[in-house]
């Protein structure tokens, strides 16, 4: 992690809808920012080139982190008919900046998703997904937030189970009003999400499987209030829950683009840490 003054970060707060409700709520509030792009992994997992996304749009020590932590990046070689081969990987960073005591900020990479783009027919896509209605006691009172759902899809393309792993929201409320708010949106995307169809995969070596399980994030938010790319986000982060049909790996939903089909269990795999420990 990395320290920065409050001068650098003070914008961060400009975005900020939590400056009122339960002090112990308030206390919980996160800040993060989600870092697209491509990385280029040689045949022996190394990385051989980076590239972000709208760099221009991301604030300077950003970059300077991400681009000085990829070089020392190491991943799982990925492989063609058992064999070594060169790979482009889609990234998603997540970002979080946390406030410490001196009034500094601490900065660091806490979560990655890597996506293998050259073996498209390898995992699920989707085929049918209608949003889900913005619930509207959910509108009125004001309540934005993120759900991030687990689904369990069969062979058809059909969803045979679905949950919610994590909810974050960017109100604030006593802890009655926060499960309330939590359980408005989960139950509009569990009803969306129960009717959504998926190609599946039709080579490689999760073709054969019975089920797979997917990540679909799912944004709650009023167009005119939400942080843009490259622009802090400020929310408090929900418990997060696995299902026992949830493949045991290292994914984290908040790495994930909303609205995009994240398959489970596949992906670049990242053998070094994120980022370097500072000496």
């Amino acid at each position: 992690m990395k320290r920065w003054s409050l001068g650098l970060l003070i914008l961060l707060l400009s975005c900020v809808a939590l400056a009122s409700g339960p002090r112990d709520v308030r206390k919980q509030a996160e800040m993060s920012m989600l870092v697209t792009g491509s990385v280029e992994v040689t045949r022996d997992g190394s990385v051989a080139g980076l590239d972000l996304d709208q760099r221009e749009k991301l604030p300077e020590g950003v970059v300077r982190l991400v681009e000085g932590a990829a070089p020392h990046w190491r991943f799982a070689p990925a492989r063609r008919n058992g064999e070594p081969v060169p790979a482009t990987a889609r990234m998603g960073l997540n970002l979080v900046a946390r406030r410490l005591e001196d009034g500094n900020y601490e900065l660091g990479i806490r979560h990655a998703h890597f996506t293998d783009q050259d073996t498209p027919d390898e995992t699920i896509a989707s085929r049918g997904m209608k949003p889900p209605v913005y619930p509207l006691d959910a509108l009125h009172a004001g309540i934005k937030g993120t759900v991030y759902l687990l689904l369990r899809i069969g062979t058809q393309g059909t969803v045979e189970d679905v949950m919610a792993e994590q909810v974050n929201l960017r109100v604030v409320g006593n802890s009655h009003q926060m499960d309330r708010a939590r359980h408005l949106l989960v139950r509009a995307s569990l009803a969306a999400a129960r009717d959504w169809t998926f190609k599946v995969p039709t080579t490689g070596e999760h073709a054969d499987a019975g089920s797979w399980v997917v990540r679909v994030p799912v944004d709650y938010a009023f167009e005119d209030r939400r942080p843009d790319y490259g622009e802090w986000d400020t929310y408090i982060p929900g418990p997060r829950q696995q299902p026992d049909w949830a493949p045991e790996d290292d994914g984290a939903p908040d790495a994930l683009l909303a609205g995009q089909v994240h398959q489970a269990g596949v992906g670049m795999r990242l053998l070094t840490p994120l980022q370097q420990e500072q000496g």
